[in-house]
């Protein structure tokens, strides 16, 4: 009943196909949505995959996108998975991927993945090797992008995010190097970018980066409603929706 009152208030809505299938909505019922990062997706995360009973997606974006989903399409049954890791650079992230991402079987999957890369670079640059450098993240970040791209209906490539107004500053120059990698990978497989960095731009216009993030990376409820918006975007979520 829930699924056949949810078409008839969708044949209403402009733009919305029969059924309430929204017109460019990217994710299909019953789909799987992993997200995969580092700390900025983690925040807190169930182990060992954070799905499911008793708000397991820690307190980032990533149950922004699950609280969404679930409320505003209910009859979509989008299964948001998160399995982020703090700390995480895209080295990691190929370390743990077959288990993370392969062995999970998702329809979609979206990556954010660079600010430890840049980080590591700043805080301890007497330990290089913690580092990953431009060329490497590359090199990497693409192996996965190229290789599960015929695995999943879906991927979005996201820019990780320096929550810092003034781009001269060395470090938010240094990460904006990275969301050019990422934006050039996106558009050379074909998959979605998300410029999550221009979200973030928008709403440091209006207030100091301390009001989001205290150490400008990790943001707080608001800077994680601002990531979800930035995501939801990319995959055409309809706000309007009513259901």
């Amino acid at each position: 009943m829930a699924d056949a009152a949810c078409a008839r208030k969708a044949d209403r809505i402009p733009g919305v196909l029969g059924g309430g299938r929204i017109s460019g909505m990217k994710i299909a019922p019953k789909s799987k949505f992993v997200l995969i990062g580092d700390s900025v997706t983690d925040m807190g995360r169930a182990r060992p995959v954070a799905q499911g009973l008793f708000n397991p997606h820690g307190t980032g974006y990533p149950n922004v996108i699950q609280g969404l989903l679930t409320s505003v399409y209910p009859d979509y049954m989008i299964n948001v998975v998160n399995v982020g890791e703090s700390g995480n650079t895209v080295r990691d992230l190929k370390g743990r991927w077959q288990r993370d991402v392969i062995d999970l079987k998702p329809d979609w999957l979206s990556i954010m993945i660079g600010i430890n890369d840049v980080w590591r670079q700043f805080d301890i640059p007497q330990i290089p090797e913690q580092a990953v450098q431009p060329d490497e993240y590359e090199a990497t970040l693409r192996e996965l992008v190229v290789q599960t791209k015929p695995l999943v209906k879906g991927l979005v490539v996201m820019t990780p995010v320096y929550w810092e107004p003034n781009k001269q500053d060395a470090m938010a120059a240094r990460v904006a190097e990275y969301q050019a990698i990422c934006r050039k990978i996106a558009d050379e497989a074909g998959v979605l970018f998300c410029d999550a960095q221009s979200y973030a731009d928008a709403v440091l216009r209006h207030c100091n980066s301390n009001y989001i993030a205290w150490d400008r990376v990790h943001p707080n409820i608001p800077g994680a409603n601002v990531l979800a918006h930035a995501l939801l975007d990319t995959l055409e979520f309809d706000w309007n929706r009513k259901c």
